[in-house]
């Protein structure tokens, strides 16, 4: 193929399961480019290979320093020069947001080729409300941390989505069941792969079953939005009774407000009828 790319910034995503997944527009571009900057030149030259292209590979992952940088700008301001991450849409929790944006100041031009993305899939395959959804990442690895991050999203009106691993779900899906109570949650995983599966639930049926079947692979976490106070009384009441099993009224009160965005004062006063 001749190419007949403009030099600049093309961001590819790339299979995150299925290689079936990789759009024509993807394999033209990463035929056509001068190279591809990669977080992984193993997992990105297996694609390439399965791709029957073969392509200059640069890595650029989250220990590319400013030299690195630099020398991919530069690189671009001459050639066409695809990024890739390993698995996805790049900038989707992975390296590159500084390279666009530097490039964009510098006047090089920046094409993003849309394709596959786990959160999205996972939005899809949830049975969650996806009217309105807040990607936010990982959690946080440190206990603390993980109940501040889900306290300060409670009262967000969307359905939640965190990416994370087999080994820290179950302490994510405690944290869930401890500061968003009544919440129902959703664990996307294998995506587009042959094991592919989506269970939703509450926290702690959740977590029964991947204590008993350890999951593999990587996972989209997905947790529904706050009740909307308009479905009435039954809904905070049984919020309230789940909180109150384990938490004094004060504290079960607290916990459904930052889950609910309802006044906790309110749902004090609510709680000291239900003992």
């Amino acid at each position: 193929m001749e190419n007949t790319l403009s030099p600049g910034l093309y961001i590819v995503a790339t299979p995150i399961g299925n290689l079936g997944d990789i759009t024509l527009r993807a394999v033209e571009t990463l035929k056509g480019v001068a190279a591809v900057a990669c977080e992984d030149t193993r997992i990105t030259g297996k694609l390439l290979h399965h791709l029957g292209i073969k392509q200059r590979l640069i890595r650029y992952d989250d220990h590319a320093g400013e030299h690195d940088r630099e020398r991919l700008l530069a690189l671009m301001e001459a050639e066409p020069v695809a990024l890739v991450s390993d698995a996805g849409t790049p900038l989707i929790s992975d390296p590159g947001y500084r390279l666009v944006r530097t490039a964009r100041e510098r006047g090089i031009a920046v094409t993003s080729l849309p394709g596959a993305n786990a959160a999205v899939v996972g939005v899809t395959l949830s049975g969650l409300p996806n009217d309105r959804f807040l990607f936010a990442g990982f959690l946080p690895n440190k206990a603390k941390a993980r109940e501040d991050t889900l306290a300060s999203l409670a009262a967000v009106p969307a359905t939640l989505v965190f990416y994370e691993t087999a080994p820290r779900l179950g302490a994510s899906l405690a944290a869930i069941e401890a500061v968003l109570p009544g919440r129902e949650v959703a664990v996307a995983r294998e995506l587009t792969k042959k094991f592919e599966e989506c269970r939703t639930g509450a926290p702690s049926e959740i977590a029964a079953h991947y204590e008993a079947h350890p999951p593999k692979g990587e996972i989209v976490l997905l947790i529904a939005p706050p009740r909307d106070e308009a479905k009435g009384e039954v809904d905070v009441d049984a919020l309230l009774l789940a909180a109150l099993a384990e938490a004094k009224a004060s504290q079960a009160a607290a916990a459904v407000a930052k889950a609910t965005g309802l006044d906790r004062k309110t749902l004090y006063a609510r709680a000291m009828e239900l003992k």
